[in-house]
């Protein structure tokens, strides 16, 4: 998973809520997002909350 919003650079780390990503893990920050009408830019797929992954046990 990308660390940082493909557009603004924030940082988002592995369990941030506020990142969106599109179905080729483009990820970009809600803010972004929204300013983008939740559409990738790159591909123009919808950007989604990005999901979590378990954490290593």
């Amino acid at each position: 998973m990308k660390g940082e919003c493909e557009r603004c650079g924030v940082a988002l780390p592995e369990l941030s809520e506020q990142a969106t990503v599109c179905s080729y893990e483009c990820t970009f920050c809600e803010l972004c997002a929204e300013e983008m009408l939740h559409e990738c830019p790159n591909c123009g797929g919808e950007l989604v909350r990005r999901p979590r992954r378990r954490a290593k046990v």
